[in-house]
């Protein structure tokens, strides 16, 4: 079994754990929800023997009794209503807490594994939470307690028991009814709720780009196009359940009127006594009452459903790295082997046996054309992305392996595109973490960028994120850097760290560069311009995701420079026309 295959296995455990513990959560909920429904029965008996007893005889010690007691049977019903509330709602938290974060590591480990980058997961988690937690679920606990309620009217009289289980019957059809009409209606609505939403939150990401070249009108007419999917299966489903309902109250009337004239014919002919009719009706409400709502609750029970489908398909799916054991701190030996990447769907690998070796202190800088493969090759060498085949270690180490937590305090990542998280620039700095401020300083200093972040409003607690402070593209990268080299990390990949910065910041990039390998720290540098190059020790150039040429940095810029000498006198001799008599 890959690693991959043993940490979703064990998401997908954790999770069956999980669930079976809220079992017993839920067996104790039942239990009180038997005291409850119990109880239930204190006040048609109470009245039965009101009408037969007192009101024949006039004793009122009876009355002043029977009042005592049906008075505490209904405290008691209270009390465990509120306990069984109470109970369902720390269930709930206790679960959320319990599973929110593997969720959310799921959704990383998909968006890392190329899959789509979506917080539903934890949408789903909070409607399950909500469910479980709201009163719309204590119908499915008082709906299985309907036969003991039919069969207390039995013993009153089987006429009316039949005319009540007839009814609970018809009102069962209907739940089912409810759910077959409606269980596909609500999954697609679901589905096609998170595609906008997504939409909506990559529009808002981008809102640069639409107001700049006019977007908004289009961008809308798709949001709206999938959005409107969304409203015609919502509103299906929302009319069917509530034609359901309807027809459900207007079933649960008929029936009491039908057991109130039954019951008076029964006892107008001495069959009953009027106490039992009036009992009868009453147990006969409560006993359809919890059918009649689990109809209403319906919906609901279908969303969290659902939901909890998706949570364990986040369960079942890719996570990330973890263990137990801390290993030591690198020294920074970087060896790769044989690397090769090919995302699923494709017949052609982005990266192909790529292989090569650094020591710690050593710069290499890599190039290569667009499309080579140097992003997918720095991902696969901080371990956010794990290759088809061959390893990338740290000190022997497989990255792709190594628990994430306890790899990151040795690794520092500057991707092309930039994220700073919501919080202050500090946190972002100390990588959203509890750091000494000395050390985020330390890390400020070392990537020079200290001076630029005192100048900001509040300095180094300026806020970050929506709302927020907003800062130039070069501040960004250049904070983002600092974050990539906070805790001085033994390996640090640079990707493209200098496409926003002036001059200014280049030369502090250089610098930072320089600082990296005299505390022998391994840098991996992607760029561009050759004035990155200026502090590389090895270069290794990537063409069509294989290594085209490997080694001292020199050697390989002379190397590229003749061949583009070479190629320039090709294309000039190509371009001079024969002269006449010669063969074009």
């Amino acid at each position: 079994m890959s690693a991959a295959a043993r940490v979703a296995a064990r998401g997908s455990d954790h999770l069956k754990q999980v669930v079976a513990a809220t079992r017993r959560g839920f067996v104790a909920v039942t239990g009180f929800s038997f005291v409850v429904n119990l109880m239930m029965l204190a006040v048609p008996i109470y009245m039965m023997q009101l009408y037969d007893r007192v009101l024949v005889t006039g004793n009122l010690d009876t009355l002043y009794a029977l009042t005592a007691i049906v008075l505490l049977a209904l405290l008691v019903m209270a009390v465990m209503e509120g306990v069984r509330g109470r109970l369902m709602t720390r269930i709930s938290t206790w679960l959320d807490r319990q599973i929110a974060v593997d969720v959310l590591d799921g959704a990383v480990a998909t968006a890392l594994a190329g899959g789509s980058a979506s917080a539903q997961g934890l949408r789903d988690v909070s409607q399950l939470r909500q469910f479980l937690g709201g009163p719309t679920i204590f119908p499915f606990f008082d709906a299985p307690w309907t036969p003991v309620f039919l069969a207390v009217i039995f013993l009153i009289h089987p006429i009316l028991g039949w005319i009540a289980t007839g009814g609970a019957l018809l009102l069962f059809m209907l739940a089912v009814a409810g759910e077959l009409l409606t269980r596909k209606p609500l999954a697609a609505a679901n589905g096609q709720a998170t595609r906008a939403l997504n939409e909506a939150d990559a529009a808002v990401r981008n809102a640069d780009v639409i107001a700049a070249m006019g977007m908004m009108p289009a961008l809308a007419a798709r949001w709206r196009a999938t959005a409107e999917g969304t409203l015609v299966s919502q509103t299906f489903a929302s009319d069917l359940a509530g034609v359901l309902s309807s027809l459900a109250k207007f079933l649960r009337l008929v029936l009491q009127v039908a057991i109130l004239g039954t019951g008076a014919l029964l006892a107008s002919e001495q069959i009953i006594t009027g106490g039992a009719m009036i009992a009868a009706s009453i147990i006969m409400a409560r006993a359809l009452a919890p059918v009649e709502q689990s109809i209403n609750a319906w919906k609901g029970m279908v969303q969290a459903r659902l939901s909890y489908a998706r949570i364990k398909a986040v369960a079942n799916g890719p996570h990330l790295a973890s263990g137990d054991t801390a290993l030591p701190r690198p020294q920074g030996r970087l060896e790769v082997g044989d690397l090769t990447f090919r995302p699923p769907g494709l017949n052609e690998p982005v990266l192909s046996r790529v292989s090569f070796a650094l020591a710690p202190g050593e710069v290499l800088g890599l190039i290569g054309p667009s499309a080579a493969g140097k992003t997918t090759l720095a991902r696969m060498l901080v371990g956010s992305l794990a290759p088809t085949m061959g390893a990338a270690r740290l000190d022997g180490v497989d990255m792709a392996r190594w628990d994430a937590a306890d790899r990151g305090r040795h690794v520092g990542y500057l991707p092309q595109d930039i994220e700073l998280f919501t919080g202050s620039v500090r946190d972002n700095i100390a990588r959203m973490g509890e750091a000494d401020d000395e050390a985020v300083i330390a890390a400020a200093r070392l990537a020079g960028v200290h001076d630029v972040i005192v100048r900001l409003p509040d300095g180094y607690d300026t806020r970050l994120g929506p709302g927020a402070a907003r800062l130039s593209g070069g501040q960004r990268q250049r904070i983002a850097l600092a974050r990539a080299v906070f805790g001085a990390p033994r390996l640090v990949v640079l990707d493209e760290p200098n496409s926003n910065l002036d001059s200014e910041g280049e030369q502090a990039l250089l610098q930072t560069i320089v600082r990296l390998r005299a505390a022998g720290s391994t840098v991996v540098l992607i760029a561009h311009r050759p004035s990155a190059l200026a502090q590389v020790d090895k270069v290794l150039v990537l063409q069509n995701g294989t290594v085209s040429a490997f080694g001292p940095r020199d050697e390989v810029l002379e190397i590229l420079s003749r061949a583009a000498a070479e190629a320039k006198r090709g294309a000039a001799l190509r371009a001079v026309p024969p002269a006449d008599g010669e063969p074009a």
